[in-house]
């Protein structure tokens, strides 16, 4: 088994790999950049329409690729996905406990609601997927999982508390069991990526309560600096799964933040402070901006 570093020569080509939120954002481009270095993906979607116009595209340029209608929160409808696709492919080489939510907003806005949506679809939907795919891949010797945690499990996110606390659960998974599975044939990896360019920073929150976070997501991720694309994080993915790293941190900008946040947490956490503080000023300079409705000056009309 190749140790941390090394390349493993034609990793994907004939391997299975089963792709949980792949019908959108990072795990379409995943499931793309699988299918076309010859793999066979199994696209695992809660949106069918969307699973299918990818496996629709992968199928069309020449690779092959089929759907399943899955929501992660349903361990018992995991567990049945990975056995079918072990049993009928022979084996399962490749898991990605991809598919997620998008949860924001200052702490005191935030429900039980926001907590459990977040907790049950971010954390406990890549529990399910380890649940039921570790096992198969000790029987079998091999198999590498990847699960798609974030920078916000590496480094604090205020505004993102949820969200956060779910990501860091899962590098904790994430490593705990790749320390277990070293020695047994199976490989653990978690994806820690900055602010990509996908959907779901238009669907912060959604189905929940709103807050003014949350409804300005995007405008406040491309303010940190040009956004990530799926299509570049997927190819970085795949170097790191080829190369077995723990920690798959990108784009540069993601890994430069991780360093000092290792290296220099008190400086890290000034930094972060020092930018939530910016921000509630801007907040409140805009806020002071805005003329209200009652103190405004009503024109007066001509007679």
């Amino acid at each position: 088994m190749p140790t941390n570093g090394e390349r493993t020569p034609d990793a994907f080509a004939g391997k299975t790999a089963i792709v949980t939120g792949g019908g959108s954002g990072i795990g379409a481009a995943i499931a793309r950049a699988l299918a076309a270095r010859g793999a066979t993906v199994v696209i695992a979607d809660i949106d069918e329409p969307a699973a299918k116009t990818v496996a629709g595209a992968i199928v069309s340029a020449g690779g092959q690729a089929s759907i399943a209608v899955l929501d992660v929160r349903d361990a018992v409808a995991v567990a049945d996905l990975v056995s079918q696709t072990a049993a009928e492919r022979g084996e399962l080489g490749l898991m990605f406990n991809n598919a997620g939510i998008a949860v924001g907003g200052l702490a005191e806005q935030l429900t039980l609601e926001h907590w459990d949506r977040v907790i049950d679809v971010n954390l406990r939907g890549v529990v399910h997927g380890v649940h039921a795919a570790y096992p198969v891949m000790l029987r079998q010797g091999h198999g590498h999982i990847v699960n798609t945690a974030s920078l916000a499990g590496l480094l604090p996110g205020p505004g993102l508390a949820p969200y956060a606390a779910a990501k860091h659960a899962v590098v904790g998974l994430s490593l705990a069991l790749r320390a277990e599975g070293a020695s047994r044939g199976v490989r653990v990896s978690a994806v820690c990526p900055g602010f990509v360019d996908t959907p779901l920073l238009g669907r912060v929150n959604a189905g929940l309560p709103q807050t003014e976070m949350g409804a300005d997501a995007a405008t406040l991720a491309r303010r940190l600096g040009k956004l990530y694309q799926p299509g570049a994080l997927a190819q970085d993915v795949l170097r790191g799964v080829e190369r077995n790293r723990a920690l798959i941190v990108a784009p540069r900008s993601a890994r430069a933040a991780w360093r000092t946040a290792r290296y220099a947490p008190g400086l890290a956490m000034r930094t972060v402070i020092a930018g939530v503080r910016r921000g509630e000023a801007e907040r409140a300079a805009a806020s002071d901006r805005e003329p209200s409705a009652a103190g405004a000056v009503q024109p007066t009309r001509p007679k």
